[in-house]
């Protein structure tokens, strides 16, 4: 089968012809239809200090996908060819105390598709049957293969309350765009989209946005007095992984206020633990999706009429994988998809 993998240390990637994958009794085997093109990918494609720490080539890569089943494992019951399923990405150990008492996504052993293991930028691609979510009948296909950002969105935005607050979103990447489309349709009154970026702003207010700001133009304090705010931001959700835009969003929300961290720093990040304390913020660090209750509220939210369709701006085969991971990194995109069904 043909496959985009990483074939050894260095910046590129090549599509060639692999061997398909094999299938265990607890197995499903995907034929793979779209794929969306992560931040991850890009790492690996440009092969920063991250993915060379991080990959052992040669590396099938990818972990954003949907399809339809091929095949399943003698131990497989409720799944069966043809039905159109997604996949966690994060394969864990089932042993640990976490994974025993059900909290899957604080195993410490978990493997990454597409990082860890051969992944989903292929014709197929294999995972356990206890990673494959079976989509509900009406999930858009587009929208089904970026089920795993979906995901780190949905857990972010509902880690804390925020029907009747303000809620500042810092960043308006892919990610950042649809926390924000999932705030403002759980009821939160202002959802302000931090993000410098002109294209990402005009796309945020698409995606439900109340307002954005210019963060290297207007402060945030000029925007709560223009939002007519007495306070500060309830919720915030810190998607940026920048130091200052981080430590501004602190000293901007209110008392009793909770900041979800999803944004991934390349550098520590000092921060005033005074104001922290004195005004009883809460700080939690977001990684993934809960699983499976994110799909579950994925789909619910989907079924509910949350529209996150515009937030897939570019479409490309997967042979014209050069220009898919030039546009996502180009800063001006949405979510890149890449097609496998050609």
């Amino acid at each position: 089968m043909l496959a985009l993998v990483k074939t050894g240390p260095g910046p590129g990637l090549e599509l060639r012809d692999v061997p398909m994958p094999e299938v265990g009794i607890n197995d499903v085997l995907i034929r793979v239809h779209k794929t969306g093109i992560c931040g991850t990918d890009l790492h690996i494609e440009s092969w920063d200090p991250w993915a060379a720490r991080t990959i052992h080539p040669p590396l099938v890569v990818g972990h954003e996908f949907v399809g339809e089943v091929l095949e399943i494992g003698s131990n497989v019951r409720d799944l069966r060819p043809g039905d159109l399923v997604g996949g966690e990405g994060h394969v864990v150990c089932g042993r640990c105390r976490h994974c025993r008492a059900g909290r899957y996504h604080l195993c410490a052993n978990t493997v990454g598709l597409g990082v860890n293991r051969d992944g989903a930028f292929a014709e197929q691609v294999v995972l356990p049957v206890t990673n494959v979510w079976h989509h509900w009948p009406g999930i858009d296909e587009d929208v089904a293969a970026i089920f795993d950002p979906f995901g780190n969105a949905v857990h972010t935005a509902l880690s804390f309350p925020v029907l009747g607050e303000d809620v500042l979103v810092v960043g308006a990447g892919p990610i950042g765009l649809m926390a924000a489309a999932v705030a403002r349709h759980a009821g939160a009154r202002f959802v302000v989209a931090s993000e410098p970026n002109p294209a990402r702003r005009e796309l945020a207010i698409r995606m439900g946005a109340t307002h954005v700001v210019d963060p290297t133009a207007e402060s945030l304090q000029d925007v709560q007095h223009r939002l007519g705010m007495v306070e500060g931001f309830d919720v915030v959700m810190e998607m940026s992984g920048n130091s200052g835009a981080l430590r501004d969003a602190v000293a901007n929300m209110a008392h009793g206020g909770a900041m979800a961290i999803l944004g991934i720093p390349t550098a520590e990040i000092p921060i005033d633990v005074s104001k922290v304390v004195f005004n009883q913020l809460t700080l939690r660090g977001i990684y993934g999706r809960e699983m499976f209750e994110t799909w579950y509220k994925m789909s619910v939210l989907l079924r509910s009429g949350l529209d996150i369709r515009p937030v897939i701006t570019d479409r490309f085969s997967f042979r014209d994988h050069e220009a898919a991971f030039a546009a996502a990194r180009s800063g001006d995109s949405g979510k890149v998809l890449m097609d496998w069904t050609d």
